[in-house]
Parts: structure tokens; C-alpha cells; sequence
């Protein structure tokens, strides 16, 4: 299964010294998360007082990918000059205002549409690449501990998001519950990185202000050029997109799909926060794993282990308790995959031009994410149910875990872990 690396001394110094900032870009991530996690409990709320369909609801989402897609590239750069924390405490204000103002919705398509561009070009500020960039440029031996940890802030979100805007939109309607969304949650990220974002060019500029200090060491890696032309990247990316496709597109329209199936839709929301621990527990113990081995085995055998949470949701194999056994299990394979293409992209394609390289990748991330939920709320309104689209996953989640598998030993960028004497 690949060899057993031993860095654990060094990780756990790592750790001592740095946990803080997986605190706080976990929470950072995990508010990035709260749109995509809370949109499927507005679908019932916006179509009984406007009547939009659920296609035209989960639109935004699919409008974000394209708005977002030219621009992340740019991000990436900005983080590789700036760093992350120098986007991250402006964009959480902004974001959080961005969220909130779903909850002005005046009954118009158009209107509805044009909030979701204003958080598309708003939310690049606080996307993934800001966090995963400042924790994989501060751990090296721990590093996919730290992105699951990181990247579980999107879990947790999916956790707490559902039953928590159940109930305020049951309890205060759903303007209240944008408002209280955007505000709060945003709050709290916001002030847990005013104290704990530094990440590596952060930790630079302090030391260069040290004489005594050593030099930061150079980062190695390949550039985008490279990393465009790499087999390994070009296979994650692959994976990446069918992943975030069928994934995103079950989350979102995870509580539809369960009362679709005669859940009640409390219980649904109660399911939905049940996949989102699983998909904790999937990216703490996929990190764990990968730190330890270098086999893409880890990584297949996950992602492909979703094409039996679809199959348990078809008739005639789903009952109540193989519901609840498919949205572990699904779960679990949705929440390990994002910090499976982190950790990968950063090994395969070195810390170098992280920031430009990951940005590119999250590109298909946001196609993916985008495209999903807007494709499965066409496939309701034309066939009357999610049957088509979980079938077609069952294939897909197997391509995509056969993609990851047999990538080879990461490369060794020793180099980058060698300080320069000042």
C-alpha cells in the first residue's frame, strides 16, 4: 500500500506550533461552505411564495462557477504575492453582507440572479484556495492532517447548516435566516482570523524583520506551465471534476431527495447533518492515512466508495436503515474529496506556484460545484426524480477512484525543505 513515511517528531511540532491557524482557516472554510449547505432547505420556501422551479433556485450556484472560473487563477497569484490573510479579514466582511442579501429577494429571477453574482465576485476572497494555501505553506510532515482538519470546516457546515436553517426558516422565515447565516457565521470567522491567520508569508515578513532570523526557505515545485502538462495533475483534475459534480449535486439537493423517499423533512435534515459528520470523520482519517502512506489506493478506494451510497438510494435496495447507511457513506466520500485534491495537488505539484496551480484546479472545483446541483434540479423537473442522476453516479464515482489510483510516489521536492543561513 506504499511506504510508511516517518515524519511523526516533526509533525507534531508542526502541530505545537501552528494549530491555531487550522482553527481558524477550518472555521474561514467552513463559512465558505454555508450557501451550497443551506440552499436546499430554501427551495420549498422560494418556490411556494414565487414559484420559481427548483432549476431556477439552485441557478446562482452554476452562475458562480462560470463568474469564478477566469478569476481563480488570478486569486491564486494574488495569495502567491500577498498572502492569504490579506484577502481573507476584507473578504469575510464582505462575504458575510454577499450572504445575507439572499434574504432581499423581491419574487424577480433577475433580481435573484444578480445577488449571486454579487457573492460570486465577492466570495473568490474566501474561497478554498486562501485557506489550504496558508496551511500547506505551513505544515510540511503533518500537512494532510492539517488540510482535513482545515478542509472539515466544509463538513461541519454541512453538519450544522441544514438543521440550523431548518429551524430559523421554520421558527423566523427564510429572510431571517440569510440574515442570521450571513451575519453570524461570518462574524465568527472573521474574528477567529484577525488572531489566528498567519500563514507563510505572513511568518516571512515577520522574520525579515528579525536580522537574527534565519531565511525563509525557498518553496519548489513545478509552475502552472508544468503543472498543465503533468499526467498526475491532469488525472487529480479529472477526478476532481466528476467528484465535485455528483457530490455537490447530492448535497444541495440532499433533503429533496430524502422526502422524495418519504422522509419526513426534519428527519431530512437530521440525515443531512448525519452525512456531514461522516464527512469529518473522512477527511481526518483520509489525512491521517495519507500522511502515513503514499499509495493513491487511500484516495480510489474513497472516492469510489459513493457508488454504493447511490445504489443504497435506488428502489428497490433503500430502506430506512440503508438511507441512513448511504448518506454516511456518501458522506464520507464527498467530504475526504476535496482535501484528497489539495493534499495531492500540493505533492505532485510542489509549493512553488501552489497558489497559481491550486486556483487552476479549483476551477474545475467550481465547474463541478456549479454544474451539479443546477443539472440535478433539471433532471426533477424533467423526469420527476433524482433516479437518473443516481444512477449515473454509480459509474461516475468509480471513474473517478480508478483516476486516483496507481498516480506513483510523490516526488521528492527536498530541496524546498532546506533553510538558506541568513
Amino acid at each position: 500500500m506504499g511506504g510508511l513515511i516517518s515524519q511523526q517528531p516533526a509533525a507534531a511540532a508542526e502541530w505545537r506550533s501552528h494549530w491555531p491557524l487550522v482553527l481558524a482557516a477550518a472555521i474561514g472554510f467552513s463559512f465558505h461552505s454555508v450557501v451550497s449547505n443551506a440552499i436546499g432547505l430554501f427551495i420549498e420556501p422560494l418556490n411556494a411564495e414565487f414559484g420559481w422551479s427548483r432549476a431556477e433556485i439552485t441557478a446562482g450556484l452554476s452562475l458562480t462557477a462560470f463568474m469564478t472560473v477566469p478569476l481563480a487563477p488570478v486569486v491564486g497569484a494574488a495569495i502567491d504575492r500577498w498572502g492569504a490573510r490579506r484577502l481573507a479579514l476584507p473578504g469575510l466582511v464582505l462575504t458575510a453582507g454577499a450572504v445575507a442579501s439572499f434574504g432581499l429577494a423581491s419574487g424577480s429571477v433577475t433580481q435573484w440572479l444578480a445577488l449571486w453574482v454579487m457573492y460570486a465576485f465577492i466570495s473568490l476572497s474566501v474561497k478554498s484556495t486562501v485557506w489550504t494555501a496558508a496551511v500547506s505553506g505551513t505544515f510540511d510532515a503533518g500537512r494532510s492532517l492539517a488540510l482535513g482538519l482545515t478542509l472539515a470546516g466544509t463538513a461541519v457546515a454541512q453538519t450544522i447548516v441544514p438543521p440550523l436553517a431548518q429551524w430559523l426558516i421554520a421558527d423566523f422565515g427564510w429572510r431571517q435566516a440569510w440574515y442570521i447565516l450571513g451575519f453570524g457565521w461570518g462574524a465568527l470567522a472573521f474574528i477567529t482570523s484577525v488572531f489566528f491567520l498567519y500563514g507563510a508569508h505572513e511568518r516571512t515578513r515577520e522574520r525579515a524583520k528579525d536580522p537574527r532570523a534565519k531565511a525563509p526557505p525557498v518553496l519548489y515545485g513545478l509552475d502552472l506551465k508544468e503543472a498543465l502538462r503533468d499526467p498526475a495533475l491532469l488525472r487529480i483534475a479529472l477526478a476532481t471534476l466528476i467528484t465535485m459534480f455528483l457530490g455537490i449535486a447530492v448535497i444541495v439537493h440532499q433533503v429533496p431527495i430524502l422526502t422524495d423517499a418519504g422522509v419526513s423533512r426534519e428527519s431530512a435534515a437530521l440525515l443531512a447533518s448525519l452525512a456531514g459528520i461522516a464527512g469529518i470523520v473522512g477527511k481526518i482519517t483520509t489525512g491521517w492515512l495519507m500522511d502515513r502512506f503514499t499509495s493513491g489506493w487511500i484516495g480510489g478506494f474513497t472516492l469510489s466508495a459513493a457508488a454504493i451510497g447511490f445504489l443504497l438510494l435506488l428502489e428497490p435496495f433503500r430502506t430506512t436503515a440503508l438511507i441512513v447507511v448511504a448518506m454516511i457513506i456518501i458522506g464520507y466520500s464527498t467530504g475526504a474529496n476535496f482535501q484528497i485534491t489539495t493534499y495531492l495537488t500540493s505533492r505532485y505539484g510542489g509549493m512553488k506556484s501552489f497558489g497559481k496551480i491550486f486556483g487552476t484546479m479549483s476551477i474545475l472545483v467550481t465547474v463541478g460545484a456549479g454544474l451539479g446541483p443546477v443539472v440535478a434540479g433539471a433532471i426533477y423537473d424533467m423526469a420527476g426524480s433524482y433516479t437518473p442522476l443516481l444512477i449515473a453516479g454509480i459509474p461516475g464515482a468509480i471513474i473517478s477512484g480508478l483516476l486516483i489510483v496507481g498516480l506513483g510516489p510523490y516526488p521528492e521536492w527536498n530541496e524546498g525543505r532546506v533553510q538558506a543561513e541568513a
